[in-house]
């Protein structure tokens, strides 16, 4: 009964911008951590950035000082901004969050569908 959905991705030429957003809807109670992960071609999927309830972030190296992840609490909405765009960007990206359902019971992750974010001139 919980679902993420996610928009935002597209085609976008290099060193340009692109804003991803991933809403969770559901038999939701809250939200811990929740975050993006990627994957392209031929590669393990790999964290992209995590961010908890209390706003604390974690980034991968390769995207420290061009992605900025945030959230809405309110929303349970999970954002991720994206600038100054690589092609080594091109990917699938998912969004995930760590539920805590109703009826009680310990966090579950759930994981949305994924979006394609290409970076091509």
């Amino acid at each position: 009964q919980v679902q993420l959905v996610e928009s935002g991705g597209g085609l976008v030429q290099p060193g340009g911008s692109l804003r991803l957003s991933c809403a969770a809807s559901g038999s939701i109670v809250s939200i811990a951590d929740m975050g993006w992960y990627r994957q392209a071609p031929g590669k393990q999927r790999e964290r992209v950035a995590v961010i908890t309830r209390g706003t604390s972030t974690n980034y991968a190296d390769s995207v420290k000082g061009r992605f900025t992840i945030s959230r809405d609490n309110a929303k349970n909405t999970v954002y991720l901004q994206m600038n100054s765009l690589k092609p080594e960007d091109t990917a699938v990206y998912y969004c995930y969050a760590a539920v805590f359902p109703q009826g009680g019971g310990r966090f579950r992750d759930y994981w949305g569908q994924g979006t394609q974010v290409t970076v091509s001139s």
